[in-house]
């Protein structure tokens, strides 16, 4: 029975790193507890949930507000802490690479 737990806990992992491997160089909108959002191309996550975004935008309110047109600061590379991540959003139909 113990070696049917192990197989299922395996496939969930393969299920989870799947999903992850299918956002990777994908555009990602992550929101914040602060009310920050980033966009950036994702590029790799850890144990610990923190995302880090190549070519990266910090938007001090969300850029879809349409009255609250903004310049973003540019960052370039971020690392974002899992425990700050409110929401995110993939850009499936659109890859850097």
């Amino acid at each position: 029975m113990a070696g049917d737990d192990t197989s299922v806990v395996s496939v969930a992992k393969t299920e989870g790193r799947q999903k992850l491997e299918r956002w990777l160089n994908k555009s990602m909108k992550i929101k914040m507890t602060d009310g920050r959002t980033l966009i950036g191309v994702f590029l790799c996550t850890d144990r610990d949930r923190n995302v880090i975004l190549g070519s990266c935008e910090e938007y001090l309110r969300s850029p879809d507000d349409d009255d609250s047109r903004e310049e973003p600061r540019i960052l370039g590379l971020a690392m974002v802490p899992g425990h700050h991540i409110v929401s995110i959003h993939i850009d499936e139909e659109h890859s850097v690479m």
